[in-house]
């Protein structure tokens, strides 16, 4: 019933998305994307990651009112910002499992020193859990996926480790494996595409958490949100528990209508800084 209705609300965006005004409402999103700066703190690692810029994209929902027009015109100003690793936090597509590969010309477009590493979100799990054509397909674009699996980056000759999980509600997240090999003395980067996933994060104290889902609430009404879809209301921005830092991405695109209030559509490229 779930994926009937999932696929009902397909065809309503794809043919409001070939209206006038759908279209209108489509380029008033896009013109309204905000890109977000910030410096993140973090409480261990060596001076080589001082200064390290991690660009994050969320909830692009491919084929869902962005094309890989627009696709390719978001990631060549992501090029411009000469970000050191981009870091891809799922919903990449909407329901169509053939959508990744709008992202073929728009990847192309960046080659960030540290690479591009990708999680799944609930959309990317719209067929089950077989991901192979998902995962194929952007392995081919030269993306690493982190699927419940972590990796040692270096930058300035020290290191971190950068982990993701799968999905929260539609996959199956192993936050063990994917910190197997992580050293005590070295901070922790973890991708998660749902924000409820900190707490599992926090206890085990990852530095830094960054997750999308959200959409920052897509529609905020002064304090109301009619859709919230973190129980405990971690729609954007940052948050901690204990030291671990959580950062919440308002997300690239939208589901449902091309509309968004007061959840303006947001790529955050978080600056590392660490003890001196």
């Amino acid at each position: 019933m779930r994926r009937q209705l999932a696929q009902g609300v397909a065809w309503v965006n794809r043919g409001l998305d070939i209206l006038p005004p759908g279209r209108w409402m489509h380029r008033v999103v896009r013109r309204g994307l905000e890109w977000t700066e910030m410096d993140i703190e973090l409480s261990r690692g060596g001076p080589g990651l001082d200064g390290l810029r991690i660009a994050f994209l969320s909830d692009l929902h491919a084929g869902c009112y962005l094309d890989a027009g627009d696709l390719t015109r978001i990631f060549s100003d992501l090029a411009l910002r000469k970000p050191d690793l981009v870091c891809l936090g799922g919903d990449l597509i909407n329901t169509r499992e053939r959508e990744i590969l709008l992202f073929e010309k728009a990847l192309a477009q960046i080659d960030p020193p540290l690479g591009v590493f990708a999680v799944p979100g609930n959309h990317d799990h719209f067929f089950g859990l077989d991901l192979t054509f998902w995962s194929s397909r952007l392995e081919d674009m030269g993306v690493q996926l982190l699927i419940n699996r972590g990796m040692r980056l270096l930058h300035g000759g020290d290191g971190f480790w950068l982990a993701g999980v799968d999905d929260l509600t539609e996959g199956k997240p192993d936050l063990a494996r994917a910190l197997d090999g992580a050293r005590e003395d070295e901070p922790t980067v973890l991708l998660a595409h749902h924000p409820d996933f900190f707490f599992e994060a926090a206890a085990v104290d990852v530095d830094l958490t960054l997750s999308g889902h959200t959409h920052g609430g897509q529609v905020r009404l002064g304090p109301w949100v009619p859709i919230n879809h973190s129980r405990f209301g971690w729609l954007e921005g940052m948050h901690e528990i204990e030291g671990s830092c959580l950062y919440v991405g308002r997300g690239v695109g939208v589901t449902l209508l091309p509309i968004r209030v007061g959840a303006a559509a947001e790529i955050p490229i978080l600056r590392l800084t660490t003890p001196q």
